[in-house]
């Protein structure tokens, strides 16, 4: 049991140093126009270290999330050596990028609630007390 903690700390250990690697590959390096400012939310790694998906979400990007999708596969091998050679790794992870939408469902959902909240508070009557 102790064996299986100590490997999933380890595993959220490169998690995270892959994510800050990855940000700072795509930003620096990645030239394909259709990537842009990327911010890399997230990544989850394969128990066997074989698959890493990485979670993007475009900042203020002409191109569509599909595009810049396009882009980062298109770039996932260089990414994928680089990620080895800098994290020293035997077998760096093959790259799944991932479109990240949580933002703008998390806005979706902020607006729904903010509505429903204004119509609440237009149909209580003046004589209603809010605790």
């Amino acid at each position: 049991m102790r064996k299986q903690v100590s490997g999933g700390g380890r595993l959220r250990k490169i998690e995270a140093q892959l994510q800050r690697v990855l940000a700072e590959l795509i930003a620096r390096e990645v030239k394909d126009p259709r990537v842009g400012n990327v911010t890399i939310t997230g990544v989850s790694l394969a128990a066997d270290m074989g698959l890493a998906r990485v979670y993007f979400t475009p900042f203020a990007s002409a191109h569509r999330p599909e595009e810049v999708q396009s882009g980062l596969a298109h770039a996932a091998g260089f990414l994928r050596g680089e990620v080895g050679r800098r994290l020293a790794l035997r077998h760096a992870p093959r790259l799944d990028f991932v479109f990240d939408d949580s933002a703008e469902k998390a806005a979706r959902l902020t607006g729904i609630i903010d509505r429903a909240v204004a119509a609440d508070s237009a149909h209580a009557g003046p004589d209603d007390e809010r605790s």
